[in-house]
């Protein structure tokens, strides 16, 4: 195994994801209060599924800061990632999302603008 595999191995190892029924309302709406997360999952609605890589998003910050939102992201359900080579590509769990919290993430992808 080189080192790259290994380390995109434990790199991805290293990811956590929430289902959508054990978050809560709170942390929900926190995760969608932020506008840069607002705007990851509106981007991530127009693309298929698993098309989207983490460096590919126009966001405002820092690769640390954009690191951070995604795990965010993660930690409330709303989003789903895997490790592709050098890639991490990204789903939205909508339809999971959905059934936990109907309603408010149509709010989300609808309000314009961040």
């Amino acid at each position: 195994m080189s080192v790259r595999q290994s380390s995109n191995t434990a790199r991805a190892r290293g990811l956590t994801h929430a289902r959508p029924a054990q978050v809560s309302l709170q942390d929900a709406l926190a995760a969608v209060a932020d506008p840069v997360r607002r705007s990851i999952l509106r981007e991530l609605a127009a693309v298929p599924e698993w098309t989207k890589a983490c460096g590919t998003f126009d966001l405002p910050v820092a690769k640390a800061t954009r690191s951070h939102h995604f795990a965010v992201l993660r930690a409330a359900g709303l989003i789903e990632q895997r490790d592709e080579g050098p890639r991490r590509l990204n789903r939205l769990r909508r339809p999971e999302f959905d059934a936990a919290f109907p309603g408010l993430l149509d709010l989300v992808l609808s309000h314009p603008g961040r």
